[in-house]
């Protein structure tokens, strides 16, 4: 045996997480809300959209029924925008823009059959494929952005359920002196929750991708829309005028009026308005080591020693490598890796040391003998681990570790096979049921012989 370590000796070099903040597990905050507010955008965009579709049909009616049925189209646009808190109210954006139309149309008295024909197949489709367009993003965003949203609040509520779980059993570990089951060992849950939480911050920081992205996009997007608006504007503005020099200037009028407008100059007073809601895409992104949780430092999730050792398989004795912890709960795990994010690390195999033997250290190898904790058949079946450490300091280690929570120790080398306690209390009665045996027989053998010289001396 080495000299005993300190208990700072004990633990062999393991991979820890450094929180460089202490941001919360589960935000509080509606994952949903900067999309509802595009939403609620896009929905203004396409209402402005239907009414210039509405002013162009009601142009070309107008344009059948002459002076009369341009009081018609007057009505389309004289009321108000609605969602018309998104538009800018200054002069130089869609709000004047629609402003404009209504005093120019006021004007206008009459018109020709053929300039309605030009109308209904030239001009309206050009806003009615801007309608769809406008859809197609509603849509897209729904399914996008949306659907994120609520996969992010789904995994929000089962990382809270596990880390609900993980207080429950770090309270049981200490009423119960430490004494837990094995898939209700906190170490063990408290890895589910990282896992979990690795998870959940995949989902936020997908779900913020799309959603800057989506701000980003909407720039380019409405400057499309203020574009077409121009477009529209300009064949409808090349159809009329044709009518007459009158009906010329008007339309000309409010072609020069939707020209003025910035293609930026709704976002970005749209951005101003809403600087509290949007995304900073200057803000960092969330990660696992950032986050604080209940009990996530509790003794019951720091492992007496972790590390990697060889362990002999029963049918090709080759060794393989795999990742084992002793916890506090008494409990030897085996991992096939330390990687918490990869797969939930539930354990390969558990022993509850009480329950098993533990050999003599020769070299770096050296026995552990116990019933599976997740087994089955309960008493009657138990396995062997035969280890190999990296060095035979790390063999001692692992040792000493074991040795002080294990149920029995042995003097056996790693060759010979220690019994379990249940085997090696029948193999303690058989014994002394042979002595005894042997015992009655010898007594019997010395009967007979004294019985014999009495005859002879007879």
């Amino acid at each position: 045996m080495s000299t005993p370590t300190s208990p700072t000796q004990r633990s062999l070099p393991r991979r820890t997480a450094t929180n460089a903040t202490d941001d919360e597990a589960i935000p509080d905050e509606d994952s949903s809300e900067v999309t509802r507010l595009f939403h609620e955008r896009l929905q203004a965009w396409k209402h402005a959209c239907g009414y210039l579709e509405d002013y162009v049909t009601a142009t070309e009616k107008m344009q059948q029924s002459h002076g009369k049925e341009y009081e018609k189209v007057l009505k389309t646009v004289s009321n108000s925008l609605k969602e018309g808190h998104h538009f800018d109210q200054s002069l130089g954006g869609v709000a004047g823009m629609f402003d404009n139309i209504r005093s120019n149309t006021q004007g206008i008295s009459n018109s020709h059959y053929e300039t309605a024909k030009t109308l209904k197949g030239s001009v309206l489709p050009i806003f009615e494929r801007l309608h769809q367009e406008i859809k197609n993003k509603t849509k897209e965003l729904t399914k996008g952005a949306g659907k994120g949203s609520k996969a992010v609040e789904k995994a929000r509520q089962t990382s809270q359920k596990h880390i609900e779980l993980l207080g429950q059993h770090t309270a049981a570990f200490d009423s119960s002196g430490g004494s837990v089951k094995a898939h209700e060992d906190p170490y063990v849950l408290q890895r589910q929750v990282n896992h979990r939480l690795n998870k959940q911050v995949m989902e936020e920081n997908s779900n913020r991708d799309d959603l800057i992205a989506v701000q980003n996009s909407f720039s380019q997007f409405e400057a499309h829309i203020v574009k077409t608006f121009q477009n529209g504007f300009q064949q409808f503005t090349q159809v009329v005028t044709m009518q007459s020099e009158q009906t010329r200037s008007m339309y000309s009028d409010m072609m020069n009026s939707t020209s003025r407008i910035a293609p930026d100059f709704e976002w970005n007073s749209f951005v101003r308005r809403n600087n509290a809601v949007l995304i900073d895409p200057s803000a960092p992104k969330r990660t696992v080591s950032s986050i604080g949780f209940p009990n996530q430092d509790h003794r019951s999730t720091q492992p007496l020693i972790a590390g990697s050792l060889e362990r002999k398989g029963k049918m090709l004795n080759k060794y393989s490598t795999a990742y084992y912890v002793v916890t506090p709960s008494k409990y030897l795990h085996q991992f096939n890796t330390d990687d918490d994010f990869a797969k939930d690390p539930a354990p390969e195999a558990s022993l509850y040391l009480p329950d098993c033997i533990i050999g003599a250290v020769d070299g770096p190898k050296f026995n552990v003998k116990g019933k599976h904790a997740g087994s089955k058949l309960g008493g009657f079946t138990s396995h062997e681990y035969a280890f190999r450490a990296h060095t035979p300091q790390d063999a001692h280690r692992w040792h000493e570790i074991i040795s002080e929570v294990v149920g029995q120790s042995s003097g056996e080398k790693p060759e010979s096979t220690p019994s379990s306690p249940q085997e090696k209390k029948r193999v303690s009665s058989m014994g002394s049921t042979a002595e005894s045996g042997e015992e009655r027989t010898a007594e019997e053998k010395e009967a007979a012989h004294l019985k014999e010289e009495e005859s002879e001396k007879a």
